[in-house]
């Protein structure tokens, strides 16, 4: 069975395409396109004009790939939580389906985190050791405290970066009173994570896919999108250097380094901040990127079907 999984992220939208049998799949394609869902009017939690006609043309695109690929036998198009909170999502959602003949899904922040774990679930097989997963979007983060192939506790806040980026008007570079009050919102938006992963002794981080794909790319010198991961530890050494390279660059020199990518230029500062105050109060000591996340989450649902048939 051929699919196509179409995930509608606050800042990007990104087409998967597999192929799935019982136990196992084959990824065909993967892409992205920027459609800026979290513009300025997030902040008064409505979809903009401009921000749907880019969700559209990225539809027509995704569309035009998933034909030229051929024997797709369904197209999953799920929404997260730009969608989620805004005001006008019926409008927005009745016009993508107009426009692209798809249905499109709204998926609540307790299933995203729940199609997330099983996307890692696909990369790690199981957690031997207590892990804090994390993903960083542009509305909401993700984070799940998983041991073996059970959650253990799961939240999503509408914390995300293209959120942040809106409600704190951040200096170019960053300045340190910023980097502080940044640190210490989101030690207070996240209290309750850090919390239950103390309790459980947690000491490996695992970051799905996002500003963790920049880290990593950065780490290895290699230009967005052209190495694909299953897993790569990220050693905290290499992280630190990673971190302190970001927080003290502009926005143009970000644009000129190696690994960039710059549909991430504008959230990756504030998004290496969350990762750096969650490593530095939750005491962790590995970490772990993977490309899977909400995407491959529904690869995972899908091959349990047919494992059940």
């Amino acid at each position: 069975m051929r699919v196509a999984v179409v995930d509608l992220g606050t800042n990007t939208c990104n087409l998967l395409v597999a192929e799935i049998r019982k136990g196992s799949f084959r990824i065909l394609h993967q892409s992205k396109q920027l459609v800026k869902l979290g513009d300025d009017k997030i902040r008064d939690n409505e979809i903009s004009p401009a921000a749907t006609e880019r969700t559209i043309e990225s539809f027509r695109k995704h569309k035009k790939i998933i034909q030229d690929l051929g024997g797709v036998n369904s197209v999953y198009v799920l929404a997260t939580s730009a969608v989620r909170t805004a005001a006008n999502k019926a409008e927005f959602l009745e016009k993508l389906g107009e426009e692209s003949g798809w249905l499109v899904k709204i998926v609540s922040g307790k299933k995203e985190a729940e199609l997330i774990f099983k996307g890692v679930l696909l990369a790690f097989e199981n957690l031997d050791n207590p892990s804090v997963i994390l993903d960083i979007g542009g509305g909401s983060n993700e984070l799940i405290l998983a041991l073996d192939t059970d959650i253990i506790w799961k939240e999503s806040q509408p914390t995300g970066m293209a959120r942040i980026i809106n409600r704190f008007d951040l200096s170019d570079p960053i300045q340190e009173n910023e980097i502080k009050l940044l640190q210490e919102y989101f030690a207070a938006q996240h209290l309750e994570a850090i919390q239950n992963c103390c309790e459980h002794s947690v000491k490996m981080l695992v970051g799905c896919s996002g500003a963790f794909d920049t880290v990593v790319d950065m780490i290895d010198e290699v230009d967005p999108g052209t190495r694909q991961r299953i897993k790569q530890e990220i050693t905290l050494e290499d992280f630190y250097a990673v971190y302190h390279r970001l927080i003290a660059s502009t926005r143009a020199e970000r644009l000129q380094f190696k690994g960039m990518d710059y549909v991430r230029v504008d959230l990756i500062v504030p998004a290496v901040i969350l990762i750096e105050t969650l490593v530095r109060e939750i005491g962790i000591q590995e970490i772990v990127q993977t490309d899977f996340a909400l995407r491959e989450g529904v690869v995972f649902e899908l091959m349990e079907r047919l494992n059940n048939y």
